[in-house]
């Protein structure tokens, strides 16, 4: 199992440029194969997506590992992530974050994930079930979503605060990029384009306005 891990980071993770040595010593910590569903351990290390039923999967390693360092997260930082999944992004942040809000539409997921870092002994996670594809209250240090959408709602942007980073993968299935979103002023913000990737869109995601011939 370790060699399975040592050789995802080698061969998966650090040719994305993610060389943040606080995110790749936590991907030893933080054990992927106890996050996935029954069943599925042998796939914890693969490059792919492992599914999680209701439409949903696990990011690939490689993403996960990226998005995280894209964040830049600080211990004082407060998280919102918009699907939790199995719980292992979640447990991932919540070891760099001080804390992580994470909203799961799906009941399921939503026991999955609180049942895995139950397991794990993680106190610093509110885990809230409903809808926050449209947005979620409060106001973040860092949102990430983890699910794809089409247009991003402006809800994400006003719900950063200065000096707040927002991670999303915007647009249509085959046409997606991962962007980094800052706020740097009150309502002033700065968008850096990541890289190309295809996920599966958050349920209930806004929709742009289509031509109809």
């Amino acid at each position: 199992m370790e060699q399975a891990r040592f050789n995802m980071v080698e061969q998966q993770i650090r040719p994305w440029n993610v060389l943040d040595t606080r995110v790749l010593e936590l991907l030893g910590k933080v054990k992927r194969e106890q996050f996935v569903p029954p069943g599925r351990q042998s796939m914890a290390f693969m490059d792919l997506e492992i599914p999680l039923g209701h439409g949903a999967a696990m990011w690939y390693p490689m993403l996960e590992a990226r998005a995280l360092q894209e964040m830049h997260l600080k211990r004082s930082d407060s998280v919102l992530e918009v699907g939790s999944g199995s719980g292992h992004l979640t447990a991932l942040l919540s070891h760099l974050a001080g804390q992580v809000t994470s909203v799961e539409i799906v009941p399921e997921l939503n026991a999955f994930a609180e049942k895995n870092l139950a397991a794990h002994h993680i106190g610093n996670v509110a885990l809230e079930r409903g809808d926050a594809a449209q947005g979620w209250p409060g106001h973040y240090d860092a949102i990430i979503l983890t699910g794809s959408v089409p247009i991003l709602p402006g809800a994400f942007q006003n719900s950063l605060k200065v000096g707040g980073r927002l991670f999303a993968i915007v647009g249509d299935d085959g046409a997606m990029q991962a962007k980094r979103i800052t706020c740097v002023s009150p309502g002033v913000f700065e968008s850096t384009r990541l890289f190309e990737i295809n996920v599966a869109p958050l349920q209930n995601v806004q929709q742009p306005k289509r031509f109809v011939f």
